[in-house]
């Protein structure tokens, strides 16, 4: 019996050969490249073009910004204050005498004359009175005379020792009594006539007379705590303007520290602007500054004097006051939309360098006028302040500057004076 060699996998040994060479086979196909080594190699390829072509792509454009460039203003600084009118003159009529009264000789608020008669009271009882008055007069003239003839004869008497000294002296003093009384009876005589004369309650200055508290029969006292009536002198008329201590102590450093100059001409000409928001036509001055603080509001009062011919301003009546505080002849203005805010809330301002580039400012502001700031500190002449295109930049980048046009701010161009869509001229 022969022996049969058999190969691991059961093959005989003439189907060994045949294996062996499937085995090589497989294992050439193994070690040979796949599709998926294609497909390696031609992203790694992909990739290596793509990081060339971002490496040589062009750089990003320069951010453009719009600037201008500051310039010192002659400017006039004006502060705007609440205030109120009041008449220039007051005069309240009351009665100097008792008595009913007779008339009144007035119409309701209409313009009276000084020295006009407002009321009639009955002068009756006041005519009686100052004619007493005279007759006592004449009775203590009368009386005069007799009694210096008596002095007179009892002094030639004296010389001759016919009478005693003191009988001469009680003449003496009857004739100095006799005298005081004349003095006493014209002072009563006078004293009538003025009572009479204020039964004629007359208008001690020229104004508008209000509505009267009394009518005809009414019975008054003199000095009685009710008014008759009101007279006012409109024209001119006061304004009152109450002004901060803060504020005034603010100006004072203003001026010592040369920053404004009050030499002007015009100086104390003050604008009124009325509770509508019109501009009163007629500028008012500036007369004085109180000196008296009120506790209660930590001011004092500007008083201004204002023409008032056609009769626009009532007292009482509120407005706004353009004091004006003085000329800044360095003044530094620039767009309100140029400023921006840090995170704790300080002004800050965006400018651009000799070379290009953006710098930061702090900034100092005094006040808005119009659609601009003030700036106290913080910018200099020449100085290129970024009005346009903040939200691009960041300091230290290079922009690109161009001049800034108010006119873009509503969209148009310089010069284009082409109506809007959908108007017709």
């Amino acid at each position: 019996m022969s022996n049969r060699v058999f190969s691991n996998n059961g093959a005989s040994p003439l189907n060994q050969g045949k294996y062996s060479k499937h085995i090589l086979q497989g294992c050439t196909m193994r070690t040979s490249p796949g599709p998926a080594i294609f497909l390696f190699l031609t992203v790694s390829v992909l990739l290596l073009f793509g990081c060339d072509r971002r490496q040589q792509s062009p750089p990003p454009p320069v951010p453009e910004v719009a600037t201008m460039t500051v310039q010192p203003q002659h400017i006039e600084l004006t502060t705007e204050l609440p205030g109120r009118t009041s008449a220039y003159l007051v005069a309240e009529i009351r009665p100097q005498v008792n008595g009913i009264i007779q008339k009144r000789l007035f119409t309701e608020g209409s313009d009276v004359k000084a020295g006009q008669v407002l009321y009639q009271i009955d002068p009756a009882p006041f005519e009686a009175a100052l004619d007493s008055a005279r007759a006592a007069l004449g009775k203590s003239e009368a009386n005069l005379a007799v009694t210096r003839l008596r002095f007179e004869r009892y002094k030639g008497l004296l010389a001759e020792k016919a009478v005693s000294q003191q009988d001469y002296d009680d003449r003496e003093a009857a004739l100095k009594q006799a005298e005081a009384d004349i003095e006493y009876c014209k002072a009563a005589v006078e004293t009538a006539r003025i009572n009479l004369g204020y039964t004629r309650v007359t208008a001690p200055i020229s104004g508008r007379i209000g509505k009267s508290n009394m009518t005809d029969g009414a019975l008054v006292t003199a000095y009685q705590p009710l008014a008759l009536a009101t007279i006012q002198q409109l024209d001119p008329i006061y304004v009152d303007v109450p002004q901060s201590t803060t504020e005034l102590h603010r100006l004072r450093r203003r001026l010592e520290d040369n920053r404004l100059n009050q030499n002007g001409t015009n100086q104390k000409k003050v604008k009124l602007i009325l509770e509508d928001g019109t501009a009163y036509p007629l500028e008012g001055t500036l007369q004085f500054r109180d000196v008296t603080v009120d506790p209660t509001t930590g001011s004092v009062v500007l008083r201004v004097v204002s023409p008032n011919s056609e009769g626009v301003l009532l007292p009482g009546m509120f407005f706004r006051a353009a004091v004006k505080e003085g000329i800044n002849e360095q003044a530094i203005l620039i767009p309100q939309q140029a400023v921006s805010r840090d995170p704790k809330g300080n002004p800050i301002a965006l400018i651009v360098d000799g070379e290009g580039k953006i710098q930061q400012r702090m900034l100092s502001l005094d006040r808005a006028m119009g659609d601009k700031w003030l700036v106290s500190s913080g910018l200099a002449s020449g100085d290129r302040v970024v009005v346009e295109g903040m939200q691009k930049v960041r300091p230290g980048a290079s922009v690109k500057v161009v001049p800034f046009d108010s006119a873009r701010k509503t969209g148009a161009e310089p010069g284009n004076t082409a109506p809007p869509a959908g108007k017709s001229n």
